[in-house]
């Protein structure tokens, strides 16, 4: 079944010093609770909501960037029940239903955090590709 909704919750940026050598950037995201709701989409349904946080350190005492937020993933009736009834005894989930949600965070958290860092001054938490100068070897040039 799909996800059906994403959203951010809380958002922050900031900058609290500047850079001075080398930077450490550290990041972490949690499930932070998964719960049955009710949607009301065609009819009443009830769905997962998988609620979040994503977290960009910066360090030495550079910055932080920190979300909130939560997705909601439509399955059956029977499934939803089950799987709330699992994470509030065991904090487990289904692979096949946490992976495409881990997913859809860390690359919508990615994305945000990156606007975000270009926003506040702070180095992207990602490697970007970069461009570098071709160098032509002319001497064995035939053409």
């Amino acid at each position: 079944m799909p996800i059906i909704g994403f959203q951010f919750d809380k958002i922050f940026g900031e900058r609290t010093g500047s850079i001075k050598g080398k930077v450490d950037i550290q990041h972490s995201f949690n499930i932070t609770d998964i719960k049955k709701e009710e949607l009301n989409l065609e009819k009443k349904q009830d769905v997962l909501k998988f609620d979040f946080n994503f977290n960009v350190i910066y360090k030495p005492d550079l910055g932080k960037i920190s979300f909130e937020g939560h997705v909601l993933y439509l399955e059956t009736p029977e499934k939803v029940k089950k799987i709330a009834e699992e994470w509030k005894k065991s904090k487990k989930m289904p692979e096949d239903i946490i992976t495409p949600v881990i997913n859809m965070i860390l690359t919508k958290s990615n994305v945000k955090a990156l606007i975000l860092s270009q926003d506040i001054n702070l180095p992207p938490q990602i490697q970007l590709p970069k461009a570098s100068p071709v160098k032509q070897k002319t001497e064995n040039y035939i053409g």
